[in-house]
This record gives C-alpha cells, structure tokens and sequence, in this order.
C-alpha cells in the first residue's frame, strides 16, 4: 500500500457523509478511520504530528540529516499498521512517538555519519545586530549542549519538552517506568546545567560569588 502523503502535498480535511468533521475528530478516531484505508484521516493525524516527530527525532538523532527520513518511515508505518493501535491502552501520541523513539534508536546504531548544522530560528527584526549574533550563538550552544547527551536523555528531554508528553507518557513510549524516566530527566538537566553555566551572564554570576563570599 502506498504512502498517501508528501510534505508540501497537504489533503483537505472535509465533513465526511457520516457527519464527522476530520479535522476536529480525536486522534484515536482517526487513526481507527486509516486503519480502514481512509487517507483524508491519515493527512489530517500528519498534519498534526509532523513538525512534533520531525523535531522529536531530531533530537534523538542529535542532528537535522535523517529526522525527516525517519518522520517518514514513521508516518509509512502507521498507515501500513494502524491496526495495531489499542486505544484501551494508550494515547496515540504515546503509541506513535514510542515508534519514532524506536526508529531513531535503530539509526544511531548504524554507522555514524557527520550531521547537518541546525536552521537557525527566524531572525527577529527588532534585535540589534550584537543581539542577534549573541542570540544565535547561544542558540547553537544551547542545540549542541542537548545533542551531546547520550541518546535516551535526549529522547526523554524531547517526548517531555519538544512533544508535550506528560512523564507518564513518555515513560511509555520509551517503554522505561515512570522512575526511570524522571531519572533520565534529572541527569539530562544536570548535565545541560553544567555545560550552559558558565553562558550565565557575567553579572548573574558575579551576583552569585558575592552571595558565596568569592572575589567580585
């Protein structure tokens, strides 16, 4: 079965004979609709995760090079098995990203390759020339801060903050218990904090040696 689906080739979401209005159906009903070949229920569930997926596995992944291949592979798997859904045991989000989480897995352990730059954020007119250098360097810091984390922090950062997850739900899709998430969680922030402490500005952390009694 083909993929009905391309990133710039968005269906029109429309009132079905039945009277249901796709694009404000639950996921769980539209992923019910694809399971029975219904291709308008499976642009309207892309157009909702897409930009999520593909920004999930890019952090995983730690670069932008495959994120859309995956996102791809992933949208192609839910349309040949939708039939595997079980809403009775988790959202579909949960169930979903715990594929793309698993798809991204599998890549890293084949062959490393360099990976693309990030794409800067859209520049904001109203910043200063210093500000936006500043802005966009500390944005790079801050991406490559989280790339280096090993894998699983970066997935559980990712479901948490990029995709929304409650951490019950994230747990989930990386098929770990709540405990171990949060732990996850814990050591991935440790971490950023340590390499993102000395990007404090200078007078944040002057303000903090004088409060330690260190040399101003």
């Amino acid at each position: 079965m083909g993929l009905p689906f391309t990133r710039d080739g968005k269906g029109d979401p429309v009132q079905r004979s039945d009277g249901q209005n796709l694009a404000t159906s639950s996921d769980e009903y539209l992923v019910g609709r694809v399971a029975q070949g219904d291709a308008q229920a499976f642009r309207v569930l892309t157009d909702r995760h897409l930009d999520r997926t593909v920004t999930l596995a890019r952090r995983v992944l730690g670069g932008a090079a495959e994120a859309e291949d995956v996102a791809q592979e992933a949208f192609l798997r839910l349309w040949q098995h939708a039939e595997r859904f079980r809403p009775a045991e988790a959202r579909f989000s949960t169930w979903f990203y715990r594929i793309t989480v698993n798809l991204c897995l599998d890549r890293r352990r084949r062959p490393v390759h360099d990976t693309l730059e990030n794409v800067p954020e859209p520049v904001d007119p109203s910043l200063d020339a210093v500000a936006l250098v500043e802005r966009s360097e500390l944005g790079r810091l801050v991406a490559r801060a989280v790339d280096d984390l090993p894998e699983r922090q970066r997935a559980a950062i990712s479901l948490c903050y990029d995709a929304g997850l409650s951490n019950a739900e994230a747990a989930a899709a990386m098929e770990v218990s709540v405990g171990a998430l949060e732990t996850l969680l814990v050591r991935a922030r440790r971490a950023l904090r340590a390499t993102l402490a000395p990007l404090a500005p200078s007078d944040a952390q002057d303000g903090r040696r004088s409060r330690t009694g260190g040399p101003r």
